[in-house]
């Protein structure tokens, strides 16, 4: 395995919108932490927007700019979980592997 296959891929982007990796580790240091709770919060907030999508959808009496608003806010969290959703897969992939590379399939 490359260095990239024993890589997490952290849920933020660089100022250029680059993804952002962690190399090595236990999966348990500063960076990981703070990756997971990145990670629970950005889940959480996913979440509180479904259930508002769904209150907003089901009352029929929203305007346009609440839609465009609502899908713009949606597509926002679907971006951020997906991140997610790739980087613990991969972390499982890599479990499952044998490749471990410290990382932790939070």
């Amino acid at each position: 395995m490359n260095s990239i296959d024993l890589a997490r891929l952290l849920p933020w982007t660089s100022p250029d919108g680059k993804p952002c990796y962690l190399i090595g580790g236990t999966g348990t240091g500063y960076i990981s932490r703070l990756a997971d709770r990145m990670e629970a919060e950005q889940m959480e907030a996913a979440a509180v927007l479904v259930g508002e999508a769904r209150r907003t959808l089901d009352s029929c009496a929203w305007t346009p700019g609440e839609i465009h608003l609502l899908a713009y806010d949606l597509n926002d969290a679907l971006t951020k979980v997906h991140r997610v959703s790739e980087s613990r897969g991969a972390r499982l992939r890599q479990l499952m592997d044998g490749g471990g590379g410290g990382a932790s399939a939070a």
